[in-house]
């Protein structure tokens, strides 16, 4: 396996202030994250192949081939995307762990994908033989470029793991081809889905070709002119410089956004770097769920309105909660402040992961923060582009632990593991010991091969109240919401101690925020949690108010075989009963109707796993 397993490459980019590591560097040995990297491979992805295989979906590639006659994949919206989003999933699964049965799966898909390639290097099953002469027509719906991206980025991460270039190959000549149709002067029109801005741009950087770099460029100036028809849903109503705020479709504002993120770091363009710090505080600020969800209409799974955050109605689809992840990774990476990887671990630990069953072969297209009971997760959808999204973010994990700068290193995330890297040419291991995100007591060892000096950046989250950094017997005092740096001779002997506060708390929102008003959520360390009817049996758990005066207590808890970390609070629970009748009651009677009651909260990621019935993130409180 090659030792080029970098997600995001900004290695020789210049204006980038971080590089990113090898996943294959990261040996995770934790109980949150191993785990679910041992079911990717054992579980998610063979299970995802037998249902792209009985939709159609590669035998959509069969058909373009001329291997067989018909295909009913051909049906689907945009159905290539998913097998290229599950080719870069299993490709970035090898990086982690190398697995036979994963290796020939993917290589078969490959060599389906490339026999599929027409005679001017177009792939795109959906317009072959009589549909030739549709290509590039209806660029706002069909999705043409938006799956050459995904493309693209499987085949960068397919190269990059194994060292095999048939798939790059494949990929250029395609770029090559929609070069020669797009530009100034040319056909000046972008797609209806931005994706393909990011993926040039990292086609570029593993071949060196200026002008990939050049049409990802073109593809975000072209954009918000109202060649696509001008509309907010996909950001084509105004240039992207001239964005203040973040709206549309959630999915394409956040690759755009990921996109020119990717431009900056090569460019230096600061009217995008402006732009993308306007979205970015517009989002953060107003328009992002505590589970890190994204988008908060069903209606063209759009964000809404500042401060237009319905918990039931949620739609913060699981693409969305990824797609906010790649982007801030790469706002980090330019960056390099920790309010980047605040929200992309917010993302991470609740909006994400919530996308995917512990059975590792169910899924969350929609992640609501309230439901009756009615929402579960389904082994596939129609339109199926969160199952194998979620299947590639989670082999990105082991990359997000570091980063390596002029100076020295960033510690970004906490997780059980060994991470093999170098500074100027020194080799540095680090060995974390932690039980995170469960426990805020990180031990970290230093082990340079000699004595190196460096600074080392330990990211304090801002979820935080108090943190220390102790390093062999020094002790220093730790901001949250920052990185503490330490300078230092670094030796073999080393020891540093990350210690940080962990309470379980309530957690607040804005006041306009109008379904959360006199409503609490609760947060421990990272993790967002809800209630869950099979836990709570004394009351209705939307009819719970919680005591915020008195203290919540943490307690180990099993899961669908999952340990993790439940709270337990004191509250008030509404006895329905008195409700059978009436819509409406006087205050006065409703008191009488209120007992004291003991309620549990779990992670938000783990619900639905059990029975089904109410859940609610947002309580009452009392």
């Amino acid at each position: 396996m090659s030792q080029r397993s970098i997600v995001v490459d900004t290695t020789r980019s210049p204006h980038a202030i971080l590089r990113p590591i090898p996943i294959s560097e990261v040996k995770l040995r934790d109980r949150f994250w191993q785990p679910r990297l041992i079911d990717l491979q054992e579980i998610t992805l063979p299970t995802q192949y037998e249902i792209m295989e009985e939709t159609g979906r590669i035998d959509n590639f069969r058909y373009a081939s001329g291997k067989i006659k018909s295909s009913q994949g051909l049906r689907f919206l945009a159905p290539d995307s998913d097998v290229y989003k599950w080719v870069e999933a299993a490709a970035w699964s090898l990086a982690v762990n190398p697995n036979p049965k994963v290796s020939k799966l993917m290589n078969a898909v490959v060599e389906e994908i490339v026999a599929a390639q027409d005679e001017d290097g177009y792939i795109h099953t959906f317009f072959t033989f009589d549909r030739k002469k549709e290509r590039w027509t209806n660029l706002r719906d069909m999705h043409e470029l938006y799956c050459a991206g995904h493309l693209f980025q499987a085949a960068v991460a397919h190269h990059r793991v194994t060292g095999e270039d048939k798939l790059l190959k494949a990929t250029t000549r395609f770029a090559d081809l929609i070069d020669r149709v797009f530009g100034w002067g040319k056909k000046e029109e972008s797609d209806g889905h931005p994706e393909i801005e990011m993926a040039l741009v990292e086609l570029y950087r593993e071949t060196g070709e200026r002008r990939y770099l050049e049409l990802a460029k073109f593809f975000l100036d072209v954009r918000g002119q109202g060649r696509i028809g001008g509309s907010h849903y996909i950001q084509d109503h105004k240039p992207f410089r001239e964005l203040e705020e973040i709206t549309g479709h959630a999915v394409r504002a956040l690759y755009l956004n990921a996109g020119a993120s990717d431009l900056y770091a090569e460019t230096g363009d600061k009217t995008l770097i402006s732009a993308l710090e306007k979205m970015w505080r517009n989002l953060t600020g107003r328009r992002i769920y505590v589970t890190g969800g994204c988008g908060s209409r069903y209606e063209g799974e759009a964000f809404g309105r500042d401060y237009e955050l319905p918990n039931e109605r949620a739609y913060a689809e699981t693409c969305a909660a990824i797609a906010n992840i790649l982007w801030q990774w790469r706002m980090f990476l330019l960056i390099g402040e920790a309010r980047f990887f605040d929200s992309l671990e917010r993302s991470l630990f609740n909006g994400a992961l919530s996308g995917i069953g512990l059975d590792g072969k169910s899924y969350f297209y929609v992640n609501p923060l309230a439901d009756r009971g009615h929402h579960r997760r389904q082994p596939y959808f129609e339109c199926a582009c969160c199952p194998p999204n979620i299947a590639r973010l989670l082999p990105m994990v082991p990359s997000f632990l570091y980063a390596v700068s002029d100076n020295g290193f960033f510690v970004n995330l906490y997780a059980e593991s060994t991470a093999s890297l170098s500074f100027k040419g020194v080799p540095v291991t680090f060995v974390q010991r932690t039980n995170y995100p469960w426990d805020g007591e990180i031990e970290l060892q230093v082990q340079p091969e000699k004595t190196v000096n460096f600074a080392l950046n330990l990211r304090v989250p801002s979820w935080c109240p108090k943190a220390t950094v102790k390093v062999n017997s020094q002790t220093i005092d730790a901001e949250p919401g920052t990185f503490v740096t330490v300078q230092r001779d670094w030796k073999r002997s080393d020891l540093v101690h990350l210690s940080l506060e962990m309470p379980s708390e309530f957690v607040v929102c804005h006041p306009f925020v109008e379904p959360n008003g006199g409503r609490i959520a609760i947060q421990r360390g990272p993790i967002v949690y809800c209630l869950e009817q099979v836990d709570n049996t004394e009351a209705d758990v939307w009819c719970v108010a919680a005591r915020t005066e008195r203290p919540l207590t943490a307690f180990p808890k099993v899961i669908a075989n999952l340990p993790v970390i439940a709270i337990q609070g004191e509250g008030f629970g509404v006895e329905l009963r008195h409700w059978e009748k009436d819509l409406y009651r006087p205050l006065r009677a409703v008191r009488q109707n209120i007992r004291p009651i003991l309620f549990v909260a779990i992670p938000y990621f783990a619900w639905a796993n059990r029975d089904a019935g109410p859940m609610t993130v947002w309580l009452t409180r009392g």
